[in-house]
């Protein structure tokens, strides 16, 4: 699907990897809408691009409905998807005060497998009323972790999330495949976002120790290139795609 000129919502758009695809669409000539927390400071980002700023949970669930239903009507249709909005917590399965929280790991479900598949139904449910380009009607790209595959200790609510999202891939994109509508997901590994933005240089260095090449934390702009290969290339389509310079999580 050629970019330029199409309708783009980004959720996590605010910062980091979403920012980063969100700014790299615009440039691109794609009309973005910016999907964040509110107090994210996604509405500057959103005017920095030319944009529109919508605040929202993701964990809200019949609000997110409602705020992608603005993000088409403000847009005037909704061609491409971005979910990077997400997180985690570190806790083990069983640890010195006993079980792992279940309300802990619901929320993290919900903050990310069950948010992604809300925005996933909701903005294919959009993009089926779209005329086809080369009989294709939209793109939806979800963001797993390379977690997902090798989980470290700690992680298994975090696993369990993203580990859904790279499952849903194939199955969604084979529900929706009739309709014209790709499904992927991207799994990074350790990138420069957020907090981990502010790791020392010796700290990132033995984080990545593992990785073939580079051995570095990944930069948002690589996450925003690899988006935008995905709505170039038709052929891409129902796989989750590692991100990650041939690294593997250690157990921790």
């Amino acid at each position: 699907m050629e970019i330029n000129g199409k309708k783009a919502v980004v959720f996590g758009g605010a910062s980091g990897m979403g920012r980063a695809t969100a700014e790299a669409f615009a440039a691109r000539g794609a009309d973005v809408a910016v999907v964040d927390r509110p107090g994210s400071g996604g509405d500057e980002v959103a005017k920095a691009l030319g944009g529109s700023f919508f605040a929202c949970d993701v964990t809200d669930f019949e609000g997110t409905e409602k705020t992608l239903d603005d993000v088409v009507e403000e847009l005037g249709g909704l061609h491409v998807a971005v979910t990077t909005a997400g997180g985690g917590i570190a806790e083990r399965t069983l640890g010195r005060n006993g079980p792992h929280d279940l309300d802990r790991f619901r929320q993290v479900l919900d903050l990310n497998v069950v948010a992604a598949f809300n925005i996933s139904r909701l903005a294919a449910a959009h993009m089926s009323a779209n005329d086809p380009e080369d009989d294709e009607r939209g793109v939806i790209i979800n963001t797993s972790s390379i977690a997902a595959f090798e989980g470290q200790i700690g992680q298994v609510a975090y696993t369990a999330a993203k580990a859904g999202i790279a499952g849903m891939c194939l199955t969604m994109a084979r529900d929706l495949g009739s309709l014209g509508i790709r499904v992927l997901a991207i799994a990074p590994s350790l990138f420069a976002t957020g907090i981990t933005a502010a790791i020392p240089d010796d700290m990132a260095e033995a984080l990545t120790k593992d990785a073939a090449f580079p051995r570095r934390m990944g930069r948002p702009e690589e996450y925003a290139k690899l988006a935008l290969a995905i709505v170039d290339n038709q052929m891409l389509n129902g796989q989750c795609l590692r991100l990650d310079a041939g690294q593997r999580f250690a157990p921790k």
